[in-house]
């Protein structure tokens, strides 16, 4: 089967400025891809370039077989897209909501509305004022919204932000429900355990796209190796190892030190720093590589 979602030197510009720049990617049917990168990136440029909300300066994209730029009006009604902005009405129940969407895409089927409200656990809270809704529950109604349609592509553009932990698995429970049922997820976040979830990560940064793979893959090839370090104080143990030469990057994990250094640098090297300005080092040991440290070390 062909990809699902196909970029060729995909790119945008405003002006001088360019938002994306020559993006090339595919997606597989049934794959929850998610899309990382600092804001500003260029990722939900991309979404909206893809959905035919924008028209790109360069480059072309096929989504299910369309061509965004000329077929646009009949690709949306095949894909779902929930926005990072709340654009659902206040005023108006959960399920009003709901049955006014349905109606944009022409389902009069009730039963239809109903399957969904049950899909996403909204069927006790139909009668509820969406203004009276929390945070991860309006969350629930926006996917809610991208899916009555039953679309076979959905974005999901940062799905999850402002929502608590728990209510944040239980989002990413519905959309791996989706995606059992043939269902394909593109997923902006910027959320380093929610990327763990996709089957494919991309990174992007100022307008590039970096890298894809799986999470496993991208941690393998992650350009050096992390060591944890206990010590103290560590404010100044950060200093100092960022000034070792072959250090990439060191941050604050906690109640230690997380290092990504090149592969020639040992921990003598690293404790000897440490030492040498004075600092007690409790312990110093290599770590597995995590998302985050992939991220950052591309961001």
């Amino acid at each position: 089967m062909s990809a699902v979602i196909l970029t060729e030197n995909l790119t945008r510009r405003f002006g001088d400025f360019v938002a994306v720049d020559h993006l090339n990617f595919s997606i597989e049917p049934g794959e929850v891809v998610g899309w990382l990168g600092p804001n500003g990136c260029g990722k939900t440029t991309t979404i909206r370039m893809l959905l035919g909300l924008l028209l790109p300066s360069g480059g072309r994209a096929e989504v299910l077989g369309y061509d965004p730029v000329r077929q646009a009006e009949a690709l949306r009604a095949r894909v779902g897209y929930m926005s990072q902005r709340f654009v659902l009405y206040t005023d108006l129940t959960v399920r009003e909501n709901l049955v006014f969407y349905a109606g944009m895409y022409g389902i009069q089927k009730q039963n239809q509305v109903w399957d969904v409200l049950e899909q996403t656990g909204l069927a006790d809270a139909a009668g509820t004022r969406t203004s009276d809704l929390p945070v991860g529950w309006r969350q629930r109604l926006s996917l809610a919204v991208a899916i009555v349609h039953r679309p076979s592509l959905l974005f999901l553009d940062e799905p999850t932000s402002g929502v608590d932990p728990v209510a944040r698995r239980a989002f990413w429970d519905l959309i791996y429900a989706r995606a059992a049922g043939g269902v394909t997820v593109m997923v902006t976040t910027h959320y380093m355990d929610e990327a763990e979830y996709c089957q494919r990560v991309g990174i992007m940064r100022a307008g590039r796209l970096l890298a894809v793979d799986t999470p496993a893959g991208l941690k393998q090839n992650l350009a050096g190796q992390v060591w944890e370090v206990f010590t103290a104080p560590l404010i100044p143990a950060l200093e100092t190892l960022q000034a070792v030469p072959g250090v990439l990057r060191t941050g604050l994990n906690s109640d230690a030190l997380r290092v990504v250094a090149q592969p020639h640098v040992t921990r003598e090297q690293l404790a000897a720093a440490l030492v040498d300005a004075g600092l007690v080092v409790e312990r110093l040991e290599r770590a597995a590589p995590t998302l985050e440290d992939v991220f950052l070390a591309f961001a």
